[in-house]
Protein backbone atom coordinates (compact mmCIF):
# COMPACT_ATOMS: atom_id res chain seq x y z
CA UNK A 1 0.00 0.00 0.00
CA UNK A 2 1.38 3.45 -0.89
CA UNK A 3 2.18 5.94 1.85
CA UNK A 4 -0.87 7.89 2.95
CA UNK A 5 -0.35 11.66 2.91
CA UNK A 6 -0.87 13.57 6.15
CA UNK A 7 -3.79 15.47 4.59
CA UNK A 8 -5.59 12.27 3.54
CA UNK A 9 -9.32 12.06 4.19
CA UNK A 10 -10.66 9.83 6.93
CA UNK A 11 -12.55 6.71 5.86
CA UNK A 12 -15.92 5.84 7.40
CA UNK A 13 -17.58 2.41 7.11
CA UNK A 14 -21.28 2.44 8.04
CA UNK A 15 -22.02 -0.99 9.54
CA UNK A 16 -24.22 -0.50 12.61
CA UNK A 17 -27.62 -1.63 11.31
CA UNK A 18 -29.60 -4.81 11.88
CA UNK A 19 -29.92 -5.60 8.16
CA UNK A 20 -33.62 -6.44 8.38
CA UNK A 21 -34.06 -6.87 4.61
CA UNK A 22 -30.78 -8.77 4.47
CA UNK A 23 -31.75 -11.20 7.21
CA UNK A 24 -29.16 -10.13 9.78
CA UNK A 25 -26.47 -7.54 10.49
CA UNK A 26 -24.42 -6.86 7.36
CA UNK A 27 -21.41 -6.28 9.62
CA UNK A 28 -21.30 -10.08 9.97
CA UNK A 29 -21.59 -10.80 6.22
CA UNK A 30 -18.82 -12.60 4.35
CA UNK A 31 -18.04 -13.37 0.74
CA UNK A 32 -18.49 -16.97 -0.44
CA UNK A 33 -14.74 -17.38 0.17
CA UNK A 34 -15.20 -16.26 3.80
CA UNK A 35 -13.77 -12.73 3.65
CA UNK A 36 -15.69 -10.35 5.95
CA UNK A 37 -17.38 -7.48 4.15
CA UNK A 38 -15.99 -5.24 6.90
CA UNK A 39 -12.45 -6.13 5.86
CA UNK A 40 -13.25 -5.41 2.20
CA UNK A 41 -14.66 -1.97 3.01
CA UNK A 42 -11.67 -1.07 5.20
CA UNK A 43 -9.25 -2.24 2.50
CA UNK A 44 -11.04 -0.22 -0.22
CA UNK A 45 -10.82 2.92 1.92
CA UNK A 46 -7.15 2.44 2.85
CA UNK A 47 -6.08 1.51 -0.69
CA UNK A 48 -8.20 4.37 -2.07
CA UNK A 49 -6.18 6.93 -0.14
CA UNK A 50 -7.85 7.30 3.24
CA UNK A 51 -5.77 7.58 6.38
CA UNK A 52 -7.61 6.69 9.57
CA UNK A 53 -10.63 4.41 9.04
CA UNK A 54 -13.60 4.52 11.39
CA UNK A 55 -16.18 1.72 11.51
CA UNK A 56 -19.62 2.26 13.03
CA UNK A 57 -21.02 -0.79 14.81
CA UNK A 58 -24.27 -1.35 16.68
CA UNK A 59 -26.23 -4.54 16.02
CA UNK A 60 -24.13 -7.62 16.82
CA UNK A 61 -21.18 -5.45 17.80
CA UNK A 62 -19.49 -8.19 19.84
CA UNK A 63 -19.68 -10.67 16.95
CA UNK A 64 -18.45 -8.05 14.45
CA UNK A 65 -15.37 -6.91 16.39
CA UNK A 66 -13.26 -10.01 15.55
CA UNK A 67 -13.98 -9.47 11.84
CA UNK A 68 -12.26 -6.08 11.78
CA UNK A 69 -8.72 -5.71 10.52
CA UNK A 70 -6.17 -4.21 12.89
CA UNK A 71 -5.75 -0.48 12.98
CA UNK A 72 -9.35 0.67 12.58
CA UNK A 73 -11.23 2.80 15.08
CA UNK A 74 -14.55 1.35 16.24
CA UNK A 75 -17.38 3.81 16.73
CA UNK A 76 -20.13 2.24 18.83
CA UNK A 77 -23.57 3.53 17.86
CA UNK A 78 -25.82 3.21 20.90
CA UNK A 79 -28.96 4.35 19.06
CA UNK A 80 -28.38 2.24 15.94
CA UNK A 81 -32.00 1.03 16.03
CA UNK A 82 -33.17 4.51 14.99
CA UNK A 83 -31.72 4.13 11.48
CA UNK A 84 -28.75 4.95 9.27
CA UNK A 85 -28.75 8.56 10.43
CA UNK A 86 -27.47 7.45 13.84
CA UNK A 87 -24.43 5.87 12.17
CA UNK A 88 -23.81 8.95 10.05
CA UNK A 89 -23.99 11.26 13.08
CA UNK A 90 -21.78 9.01 15.24
CA UNK A 91 -19.22 8.56 12.47
CA UNK A 92 -18.99 12.28 11.73
CA UNK A 93 -18.69 13.08 15.44
CA UNK A 94 -15.81 10.60 15.73
CA UNK A 95 -14.14 12.04 12.62
CA UNK A 96 -14.41 15.54 14.12
CA UNK A 97 -12.08 14.49 16.94
CA UNK A 98 -9.35 13.91 14.36
CA UNK A 99 -7.59 16.27 11.97
CA UNK A 100 -8.88 15.04 8.59
CA UNK A 101 -10.33 17.73 6.35
CA UNK A 102 -12.86 15.32 4.82
CA UNK A 103 -14.37 11.89 5.21
CA UNK A 104 -15.08 9.25 2.55
CA UNK A 105 -18.19 7.26 3.51
CA UNK A 106 -18.68 3.67 2.36
CA UNK A 107 -21.49 1.42 3.64
CA UNK A 108 -20.54 -2.15 4.49
CA UNK A 109 -23.10 -3.51 2.00
CA UNK A 110 -20.94 -2.55 -0.99
CA UNK A 111 -18.38 -5.38 -0.80
CA UNK A 112 -17.55 -5.06 -4.50
CA UNK A 113 -16.58 -1.38 -4.23
CA UNK A 114 -13.06 -1.01 -5.63
CA UNK A 115 -10.41 1.22 -4.12
CA UNK A 116 -10.33 3.08 -7.46
CA UNK A 117 -13.85 4.45 -6.77
CA UNK A 118 -12.71 5.59 -3.33
CA UNK A 119 -9.63 7.21 -4.89
CA UNK A 120 -11.75 9.23 -7.34
CA UNK A 121 -13.58 10.80 -4.44
CA UNK A 122 -10.59 11.02 -2.07
CA UNK A 123 -8.61 13.08 -4.59
CA UNK A 124 -11.21 15.84 -4.16
CA UNK A 125 -10.79 15.97 -0.36
CA UNK A 126 -10.79 19.33 1.36
CA UNK A 127 -12.80 21.06 4.07
CA UNK A 128 -15.40 22.40 1.63
CA UNK A 129 -15.57 19.27 -0.57
CA UNK A 130 -18.89 17.59 -1.23
CA UNK A 131 -19.18 14.80 -3.82
CA UNK A 132 -20.78 11.43 -4.42
CA UNK A 133 -20.23 8.60 -6.86
CA UNK A 134 -22.73 8.01 -9.63
CA UNK A 135 -23.11 4.90 -11.76
CA UNK A 136 -24.44 5.65 -15.22
CA UNK A 137 -26.16 8.66 -13.66
CA UNK A 138 -27.59 6.89 -10.59
CA UNK A 139 -26.30 8.11 -7.20
CA UNK A 140 -24.36 5.72 -5.01
CA UNK A 141 -21.27 5.34 -2.83
CA UNK A 142 -18.66 6.28 -1.86
CA UNK A 143 -19.54 9.79 -0.70
CA UNK A 144 -17.06 12.55 0.18
CA UNK A 145 -18.01 15.08 2.85
CA UNK A 146 -15.66 17.92 3.75
CA UNK A 147 -15.31 19.01 7.38
CA UNK A 148 -17.16 22.29 6.69
CA UNK A 149 -20.33 20.22 6.03
CA UNK A 150 -20.15 17.68 8.89
CA UNK A 151 -22.39 19.49 11.37
CA UNK A 152 -25.01 20.33 8.73
CA UNK A 153 -25.05 16.75 7.42
CA UNK A 154 -25.39 15.39 10.96
CA UNK A 155 -28.24 17.81 11.70
CA UNK A 156 -30.10 16.91 8.50
CA UNK A 157 -29.79 13.12 8.78
CA UNK A 158 -33.00 11.54 10.13
CA UNK A 159 -34.08 7.92 10.67
CA UNK A 160 -33.19 5.84 7.63
CA UNK A 161 -32.18 8.89 5.62
CA UNK A 162 -28.50 9.73 5.69
CA UNK A 163 -26.62 12.44 3.81
CA UNK A 164 -28.35 12.20 0.41
CA UNK A 165 -30.86 15.08 0.84
CA UNK A 166 -28.11 17.38 2.06
CA UNK A 167 -25.83 16.41 -0.83
CA UNK A 168 -28.58 17.19 -3.34
CA UNK A 169 -29.61 20.48 -1.69
CA UNK A 170 -25.98 21.64 -1.42
CA UNK A 171 -25.21 20.82 -5.06
CA UNK A 172 -22.59 18.16 -4.38
CA UNK A 173 -20.44 17.11 -7.33
CA UNK A 174 -21.52 13.90 -9.06
CA UNK A 175 -18.45 11.81 -9.89
CA UNK A 176 -19.07 9.14 -12.52
CA UNK A 177 -17.67 5.76 -11.43
CA UNK A 178 -19.72 3.46 -13.68
CA UNK A 179 -16.57 2.48 -15.55
CA UNK A 180 -15.18 0.98 -12.31
CA UNK A 181 -18.05 -1.20 -11.06
CA UNK A 182 -21.84 -1.40 -10.88
CA UNK A 183 -22.28 0.63 -7.70
CA UNK A 184 -24.78 -1.95 -6.39
CA UNK A 185 -25.34 -2.42 -2.70
CA UNK A 186 -26.51 -5.75 -1.33
CA UNK A 187 -29.82 -5.81 0.49
CA UNK A 188 -30.48 -9.55 0.13
CA UNK A 189 -28.39 -12.65 0.68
Amino acid sequence: MPAIPSDAPCGLVLAAGAGRRFGGPKALARTPAGTPWLALAVRALHEGGCGEVLVTLGAAVDEALPLLPAGVTVVRVADWRTGIAASVRAGLAAAASGSASAVVVLPVDTPDAPSSAVARLARRAGPDALAYAVYDGSPGHPVLIGRDHWSAVAASARGDVGARPYLVAAGADAVECGDLWSGADRDER
